[in-house]
């Protein structure tokens, strides 16, 4: 059981990363990717909420909606418990932490439009994983989406310091670089499933 759950993992941070395979959650990975303390306070943030994101829905998923044979609600009602879930979130941090409240502040609102967050859920649903499995996959998912997230961002600073064609500025480079990158994850795709 150990070796199914060391290859979901190494499958959902390498083999099949939200942002380099399975082109999830691309917004945030373009849009907060210019510094590297940025993406790691939005790293930070979406490992947190994926999480619980993952494990939450999961089980509103076997306990509610298969239970009584609600599964075509499913995408809705995982969008309103996401939704929900980051709000909840966000109220007790800013009530019973204010310096976690301040540093995951703007990331927050961010992610309840992250489409990578809803992927994990309709990943695990479709995967038929259980509780465990769909949160230690959203976690596993949400790690491999930050460390996507601070590798891009590094290489986006080196970039800043380089000599780049006029024509290759900004957008450009970012995209080249984002699929030299995907193209390095690649390589580990003999790892796991």
């Amino acid at each position: 059981m150990r070796g199914g759950y060391m290859a979901l993992i190494i499958g959902a941070i390498l083999v099949n990363n939200f942002v380099l395979a399975r082109f999830l959650g691309i917004c945030p990975f373009l849009g907060v990717s210019r510094r590297i303390r940025t993406a790691l306070g939005m790293g930070g943030a979406v490992v947190f909420v994926m999480t619980l994101a993952s494990a939450v829905t999961s089980a509103v998923n076997q306990f509610v909606l298969v239970r009584f044979g609600m599964q075509y609600m499913q995408t809705i009602v995982f969008i309103l418990v996401i939704a929900s879930l980051v709000q909840l979130v966000e109220v007790m941090l800013q009530r019973f932490s204010p310096l976690l409240y301040r540093a995951l502040g703007i990331y927050l609102p961010l992610i309840t439009t992250n489409c990578a967050v809803l992927g994990a859920a309709v990943l695990s649903v479709k995967e038929h994983y259980s509780v465990l499995q769909a949160t230690v996959f959203g976690a596993a998912s949400a790690v491999g989406f930050s460390l996507a997230l601070v590798l891009f961002s590094s290489l986006r600073e080196k970039l800043d310091l380089a000599q780049v064609p006029e024509c290759m500025k900004g957008t450009a480079i970012a995209l080249v670089t984002a699929g030299l990158l995907a193209m390095a994850f690649m390589g580990f795709s003999g790892l796991g499933g």
